[in-house]
C-alpha cells in the first residue's frame, strides 16, 4: 500500500470533526464509532454507528446518509474515531466498497504510527468490484492559487499522479480557506498518459509550467517520492457553463 501522506487543513478539520462527536459517545455497545465527512463546499456532516444483532450501518455510511440528506455532492474526506479514546479507526472493508462506489475520489484518514495519514479510498481497496451501476459526480482538487487561471480559462490542464480522472462533468474544487469553498462547474475533456520523465515542453505549457523541468520540479514537490518512471495522467479540462452542476 502506498505510503499515506500528512493531513492538510481542510483534511484535520474533518478529522477533528469525528474525534469530538466519539468523545461524546457513552459506555454503552449501541453507538461506539464517530464518522465526519467533508463535501465540496466544505461542509462537515457527522454520523455514528448503530451497532444491533441483525446487523447495523458503520458510522462513515450514517454520515454519508447525513450528507445525502442535505443534498451534500461528492465527498471529498471521510474519518472515523473511535469512543472510549480509540482514535482514528481505518473504515472496514464494506465500508471501502461504498465509498468507492459513490465518492471515488475522496481522501480517507488512517491511523500510521506516525499519527494520522491520508489516502486516496482507490488506494484502500486494490482492484476494488467496480459496480456497473454507479456513476458517482466526481471531483479534482486545485490549489488556491489557481483559481484565477481555471476561472479564466489559462489553465486547462493539471498533471495527476496516482489521482485518476474520468472524461466527462466534474467540479473544479479549490481547496482554501474559504467557507464555502469555491467550486465551479468543469468538464474533463481528455485524458493524456505520460510517466514523469516523458512530460513535454507542450504538457508543461498546457499546465501553465514555465518548462517541463519546472513542471517535474513541482509536482516532486507535490508527490514526495514520485520517480522518473512513475505514471501520470495529464488532464485537459475547461469551466463549465457556470451555474451548470455536473450532470
Amino acid at each position: 500500500m502506498p505510503t499515506p501522506s500528512p493531513l492538510y487543513p481542510p483534511e484535520q478539520r474533518t478529522l477533528d470533526a469525528a474525534l469530538a462527536l466519539a468523545a461524546t459517545l457513552g459506555p454503552g455497545p449501541t453507538h461506539t464509532v464517530a464518522a465526519a465527512v467533508m463535501d465540496t463546499t466544505g461542509r462537515i456532516f457527522t454520523g455514528v454507528n448503530v451497532h444491533h444483532f441483525t446487523g447495523g450501518p458503520c458510522a462513515e455510511v450514517v454520515a454519508v446518509g447525513a450528507a445525502a440528506t442535505a443534498g451534500a455532492g461528492p465527498l471529498m474526506t471521510v474519518a472515523a474515531a473511535g469512543g472510549a479514546g480509540r482514535g482514528v479507526l481505518s473504515p472496514c472493508g464494506r465500508c471501502r466498497q461504498t465509498l468507492l462506489d459513490l465518492h471515488p475520489d475522496c481522501l480517507v484518514v488512517l491511523p500510521t504510527p506516525d499519527g494520522p495519514g491520508l489516502l486516496p479510498v482507490r488506494d484502500l481497496l486494490p482492484f476494488g468490484y467496480a459496480h456497473p451501476d454507479a456513476d458517482p459526480e466526481r471531483l479534482l482538487r486545485f490549489a488556491p492559487q489557481y483559481r484565477a487561471g481555471v476561472s479564466a480559462g489559462r489553465k486547462r490542464a493539471t498533471t495527476r499522479y496516482r489521482d485518476p480522472a474520468r472524461i466527462g462533468p466534474t467540479w473544479l474544487v479549490f481547496e482554501d480557506d474559504e467557507h464555502p469553498y469555491p467550486r465551479l462547474p468543469g468538464v474533463v475533456e481528455r485524458i493524456e498518459h505520460r510517466t514523469l520523465a516523458t512530460l513535454t515542453e507542450q504538457d508543461a505549457r498546457a499546465e501553465g509550467a514555465s518548462s517541463a523541468d519546472a513542471l517535474r520540479a513541482g509536482l516532486r514537490g507535490h508527490y514526495p517520492g514520485i520517480t522518473d518512471d512513475a505514471p501520470v495522467e495529464l488532464v485537459h479540462f475547461r469551466v463549465a457553463d457556470h451555474g451548470a452542476a455536473p450532470a
